[in-house]
């Protein structure tokens, strides 16, 4: 019989899915005490190279309100040709061309992909460029987009937008010349505004309400989005003439930047032309926006752009204004199937508090950077157009995906890249969470690791018992358009069994995910973090854990000694200690940008990598063996060791005192020092290996004992040794960190005080 650790891994592999808990309680009342609600982390497009799409479309369920997908887990009656939905129990007969798909279904899929039906729709990419960048920086950028074009299937249709004090829309489909339309960077203009200047709408085929419809006359349609194979010498010649925004920028002033307008274009451009299809806003800046809506700061460089102390102050007077600009524009651009990337590389904030939410509304991608001159940016943004083994793009446009139930769960809401498609039935719980109120949901873009947390509510009332040996089920249909062209539907159909909570609670226990939990208890505070403060945050997260360790530790009424928990739970408490300390919840230390480009990438990732952004890796290297896996800890830096600390964001490579100090003195060069130089260069490969992978690409950072940058690794690692317990401590047994906070050891001890106590 397989362990609950095995089987937990077997279904996240076969369908992307991780439960909170793998045995549910039969009861709302014995689901709301086991503290962590019933919730999954569900990553719909989880890379199968063993997963081909079936050439049909699935069969659903003849019951309107239900329409669930035919599953493994449906009762079929080969001889009646019925088969009973296992949602609401309808019977439905089969046409024999069904019966024909029924009878060669794959019968042990719980995960099954179909071919869509509809017209397939080229991949859309709209660059919009800041040209009020260094020269340098220009450059670098101009070069990155030139090598994107290579990189582009050739029937996708790509357009361009540059911007700086005023806005230009550049027409790729004159030959010889080049013609722009310029928009003032200050005057706000609607979508159907935008439309008539640029020629988009057709008078003769206006469609309900007088909404522009997409033009036939692919002259018409794609004067500003041509294909690739059409356009590829003329826009490489058109990105190499880019100037740089000719308006001059007094001295003590910022350049004027329009951000805001060229945004407003750019989505205006793509409602115009292709409505609801799959569509990319490439967004490059240098800088805040200055001017028009949407600006952040003024152009006056002796007004430093916003704090966190400037926001708790009230003192940030564009921030209300334009964070609302910018989500109006993420919600157009969402109901059509667009997503919109930033690409922010300066040195000084650029505005991701007040725009993030066009990324983390669209699923797009954020990418932040010191300059475009650097491999930071550069692969990071290769990386966007990287192959999976079928030599396809790792992304998907226009997805929605839907959550089915059986009768006793409903639909909470969900955290994660996605925006509410308000679609109303009998599985939405009234208890929102996250986004909430529907079962429906829009990701405009997906790739193999987008992963949404999911959270659900037991309604199953306590004296009306489900029959033993009875079974939930959750259904995901996700429908997308992919990288291929073709509308594809991915259904994953997944059961657990039921317990009660009375007789069962132990087996419960054992189903507990804690990796799975903590993810999705910290997503759940970085949400509220979005609109709580801070510390009502910490509390919360603090809150929930004593409720925990009260439920499950093994103790005796206030004796915090006797206090132990099962090996289920082992580990939760040290997530939520690091948690606490991560950039997701502390702002001390990260501006409002950095704060913004984290939690939006935390909110995305798939579990795996969340982990890593929770609680770092460490690895130590020596002379005594290969590297191994050490405790994130200050007792971890030792003189004799070097360290390879992975955090997601950041790769740091630590060298120990003497490790730093052979390497002064050269020894490495010396011939009889020679596996000197293999443990040196060791670190360096491991880190080659996850820099070439990972996307964003991470910040590589090369430091030693009292090396400025080593604060990336002490400020991470539990300070069980500071400068307050030093002296309890021998020689040479880790390094000492200057620091207030508490260790990981005090942090347990008060977390069994209070939660062994009687007062609790």
């Amino acid at each position: 019989m397989a362990t609950y650790q095995e089987f937990i891994q077997q279904n996240e592999d076969r369908d992307g899915v991780r439960f909170s808990w793998n045995l549910w309680p039969s009861s709302r009342l014995e689901a709301t005490r086991l503290v962590v609600p019933v919730s999954c982390l569900f990553t719909p497009l989880k890379e199968r190279p063993d997963l081909p799409p079936v050439q049909y479309e699935p069969v659903l369920c003849s019951r309107a309100n239900c329409k669930a997908v035919l599953n493994p887990l449906c009762q079929v009656d080969y001889r009646a040709k019925i088969w009973a939905c296992n949602f609401c129990f309808q019977r439905n007969p089969v046409s024999t061309p069904q019966w024909t798909k029924l009878s060669c279904r794959p019968k042990h899929y719980s995960t099954i992909e179909y071919r869509g039906r509809g017209p397939s729709n080229p991949l859309i990419f709209l660059y919009v460029v800041d040209t009020c960048l260094e020269e340098e920086d220009l450059q670098a950028l101009k070069e990155s987009l030139q090598m994107s074009l290579s990189l582009l299937p050739p029937n996708a249709l790509v357009g361009l937008i540059t911007f700086g004090r005023m806005v230009q829309v550049h027409e790729l489909s004159c030959e010889g010349i080049a013609k722009s339309y310029v928009f003032r960077g200050t005057k706000e203009l609607s979508s159907k505004q935008i439309q008539e200047m640029l020629g988009l709408t057709n008078p003769a085929a206006s469609g309900p309400q007088g909404r522009p419809v997409a033009p036939q006359d692919p002259a018409v349609t794609c004067r500003f989005l041509q294909p690739v194979h059409k356009v590829d010498m003329n826009l490489t010649d058109l990105l190499g003439e880019l100037q740089r925004d000719p308006w001059p920028v007094p001295q003590g002033k910022r350049p004027l930047r329009s951000t805001g307008i060229a945004l407003s274009i750019a989505v205006g451009v793509l409602e115009g032309t292709f409505p609801n299809t799959g569509a990319r806003v490439m967004m490059f800046t240098g800088g805040p926006p200055t001017q028009g809506p949407g600006m952040v700061v003024g152009d006056e460089l002796k007004t430093p752009i916003r704090s966190w102390h400037d926001i708790t102050k009230d003192n940030a007077r564009h921030l209300k204004k334009a964070t609302k600009y910018y989500e109006a524009l993420a919600n157009r651009a969402a109901v059509n199937g667009h997503s919109i990337d930033i690409y922010a590389c300066a040195l000084d904030q650029t505005g991701l508090l007040e725009m993030k939410c066009l990324s983390n509304l669209t699923g797009g991608h954020i990418a932040m950077g010191d300059s475009f001159n650097t491999s930071l940016f550069k692969q990071t943004f290769q990386r966007v157009f990287s192959k999976d083994y079928n030599g396809e793009f790792r992304m998907a446009f226009g997805g929605t995906l839907e959550v089915k139930t059986s009768r006793e769960l409903k639909v909470s809401g969900a955290i994660g890249p996605c925006v509410s498609l308000n679609a109303k039935g009998p599985c939405i719980s009234e208890n929102e969470v996250g986004v909430g109120g529907t079962t429906q949901w829009k990701i405009c873009s997906l790739s193999p690791s987008t992963t949404l947390a999911l959270y659900f509510e037991v309604v199953n009332q306590h004296n009306a018992p489900i029959p033993q040996g009875g079974r939930g089920a959750v259904q995901f249909v996700t429908q997308y358009q992919h990288s291929n062209t073709q509308r594809r539907i991915r259904v994953t159909t997944v059961a657990r069994n039921w317990a009660d909570a009375q007789s069962q609670i132990q087996h419960i226990e054992s189903s507990f995910d804690q990796e799975a939990s903590a993810v999705i208890m910290a997503r759940l505070g970085v949400f509220r973090a979005e609109s709580e403060e801070g510390p009502d945050v910490l509390r919360w997260l603090d809150r929930q854990l004593i409720r925990l360790c009260q439920k499950f530790g093994q103790f005796n009424k206030d004796d915090p000694t006797s206090f132990k928990l099962s090996e289920s739970l082992s580990l939760y408490p040290q997530f939520m200690f690091h948690l606490r300390r991560s950039p997701f919840l502390q702002v001390f230390n990260n501006s409002p940008d950095e704060c913004s480009y984290y939690r939006h990438h935390f909110v995305q990732q798939d579990l795996t990598q969340s982990l890593i952004m929770i609680q770092p890796i460490l690895y130590s290297y020596s002379f005594h063996g290969p590297p191994e896996p050490v405790l994130l800890d200050s007792g971890s830096i030792l003189p004799d060791r070097i360290l390879l600390m992975d955090t997601f964001f950041q790769l740091v490579i630590y060298h120990g005192e003497t490790i730093a100090q052979w390497r002064k003195a050269g020894y490495q060069e010396q011939p009889e020092y020679e596996n000197f130089k293999h443990l040196l260069v060791a670190p360096v490969d491991d880190a080659q290996e996850i820099l070439q992978t990972r996307f964003p690409m991470p910040r590589y950072i090369d430091t030693e004992h009292g090396g400025s940058q080593a604060r990336f690794l002490l400020s991470k690692v539990n300070p069980s040794q500071t400068h307050n317990n030093l002296y309890s401590w021998g020689q040479e047994t880790g390094a000492p960190i200057l620091t207030d906070d508490v260790s990981l050891q005090v942090f347990m001890d008060h977390l069994k005080k209070l939660a062994v106590s009687s007062a609790a």
